[in-house]
């Protein structure tokens, strides 16, 4: 039964984007879209975007910087640790649950260091890795999105997207725990 869900993930995984790619070329030119066209009108609009943003990629960045130079991820990942052991949630990986909301970056800076630390077979490597997939960074798209349109009454998105960050990662501890050990 494993070996079986293991090759039916292999499959869609391998087929996910060029069927979708395919999709999307097929309904363009089904609706006689000028895909090029759109695709350079989006561009440029996406570059207008970018200039927007920066303003508040580089406040929430610095954020970062502060939150784990200055200790309190440390301190967080120690204060937890007593919860989390019984339930089975390595403390390890709780950088990783901390980080990701806040910054792809610094998540993945967080994903190298345990992947040097713990190896990138090991069960806590591959928890570290699908977990980095399983999340967005909620904090980030908030600041720079939200603020780049001038959002500011965000009503239920921040609890709303906070409370899929934690099932993605609960998930992500469950799931790599099926399929890795």
């Amino acid at each position: 039964m494993k070996e079986w869900i293991l090759w039916a993930a292999q499959v869609a995984s391998d087929w996910a984007i060029p069927l979708l790619f395919l999709l999307i070329v097929g309904a363009a030119a089904f609706k006689k879209v000028k895909l090029y066209e759109e695709f350079v009108e989006g561009a440029k609009e996406g570059f207008n975007v970018g200039v927007r943003i920066i303003p508040y990629l580089v406040a929430i960045l610095c954020a970062i910087a502060i939150f784990r130079s200055s200790g309190a991820l440390d301190f967080a990942v120690n204060g937890l640790s007593f919860i989390l052991e019984p339930l089975g949630i390595p403390p390890e990986v709780l950088p990783m649950a901390l980080v990701r909301p806040l910054s792809g970056s610094g998540a993945l800076g967080v994903l190298s260091e345990g992947l040097e630390t713990y190896g990138p077979d090991s069960p806590l490597g591959n928890t570290l890795s699908v977990m980095m997939g399983s999340t967005e960074t909620t904090f980030y798209v908030l600041a720079v999105y939200f603020g780049s349109v001038a959002i500011r009454k965000t009503r239920h998105t921040l609890a709303a997207c906070l409370i899929g960050d934690a099932a993605g990662l609960i998930a992500a501890i469950y799931v790599s725990r099926f399929f890795f050990n």
